[in-house]
């Protein structure tokens, strides 16, 4: 959150300028991504802590979306960004793909390499409190 905070703070061409006609798509395809991270990060969070549940997992999603409307208020304020709804809409949709695929597979039946991989996280993290 803090390093999509100083990113945030900066010009959008400051960390990488390239010279490729569709930098500008690029940049704000990263919206998708950078908050489906955050997202998975929340339900990496949970694993390690066994507390994975649908319910955790609607809140790290609700988490990632708030931070994404408070990412578009800190850019309003910066006076070389922008904060538009457009980029609120491209966090929530990040977003929610990636908790539509933790829900397939974690809580699902399909994807179950997704779902091994998580409850690998989880075996770890319950070791980790074991000890």
């Amino acid at each position: 959150m803090a390093f999509v905070w100083i990113l945030s703070s900066l010009p959008s061409d400051a960390i990488v300028n390239t010279s490729f006609s569709w930098d500008h798509t690029f940049k704000e395809s990263l919206h998708l991504i950078e908050f489906a991270i955050l997202y998975g990060l929340w339900v990496l969070f949970f694993c390690v802590d066994r507390k994975l549940t649908h319910k955790t997992s609607i809140l790290a999603a609700v988490l990632a979306i708030c931070y994404g409307f408070v990412d578009e208020a800190h850019q309003y304020f910066v006076p070389y960004r922008s904060a538009t709804v457009i980029d609120l809409i491209k966090d929530t949709i990040g977003v929610l793909v990636f908790f539509y695929i933790i829900k397939i597979s974690y809580f699902g039946e399909k994807l179950p390499r997704v779902r091994r991989f998580l409850n690998w996280i989880e075996s770890t993290g319950r070791k980790g409190k074991n000890t």
